[in-house]
């Protein structure tokens, strides 16, 4: 794995607080087999219009907002059910990080497993920043994971995150399983050595 150290990209606002798992991936889209297959299924209720199938006015449906690569919201974001497929979702329609007041401690450790850094900002610079993007869209904004910063623009905002996460992910040991396979040699070695394996 390697280091995740910053995030580059332009945004786009999927504000709110209490955005749920269930609302970032329905159920009816966890029939797949792998993850692979998540990314028609992001936000669909909310994209989507049930009684005509058009493209509702939500913002992952502008145009000028294609190309974001990261999302910006409010509290608690991803409560809800512990569905890993929410965060999978999001990472597989080409989202790098969440820039968030808050969130849902399951999702953050999902998020972060995936190397999908979640920040926390202020109401009032995600606010700031919001408006922004909603003027320049296409600006990039740069998230500074080893001091947590965000800058865009000229202005410079404070970020949150746990040490922890914030240690995995620049160190590039955000994955356990990853870890795991890395380190086969010497788990067979201590494995052969156990005298009731």
């Amino acid at each position: 794995m390697s280091a995740i150290t910053t995030v580059t990209g332009s945004a786009v606002p999927v504000l709110g607080n209490d955005i749920d798992t269930d609302r970032i991936i329905p159920a009816k889209f966890m029939k797949c087999v792998t993850f692979d297959e998540l990314a028609p299924g992001m936000f669909y209720d909310v994209k989507v219009n049930p009684e005509t199938g058009e493209k509702t006015d939500h913002p992952l449906n502008d145009p000028k907002h294609a190309n974001a690569s990261i999302i910006l919201s409010g509290e608690n974001f991803g409560c809800g059910s512990s569905r890993e497929h929410a965060p999978q979702s999001i990472y597989r329609s080409g989202f790098r990080a969440i820039i968030a007041e808050s969130f849902a401690e399951i999702f953050f450790g999902n998020s972060t497993t995936l190397g999908m850094p979640c920040v926390c900002a202020s109401r009032e610079d995600i606010a700031a920043l919001t408006a922004f993007v909603e003027q320049n869209p296409d600006e990039q904004i740069n998230i500074d994971l080893e001091n947590l910063k965000a800058t865009y623009g000229e202005v410079t905002i404070e970020l949150t995150m746990p040490a922890s996460a914030q240690a995995a992910l620049t160190s590039g040991k955000f994955d356990p399983l990853s870890e795991l396979m890395a380190n086969n040699a010497a788990i067979e070695a201590v494995a052969e050595a156990l005298p009731y394996v």
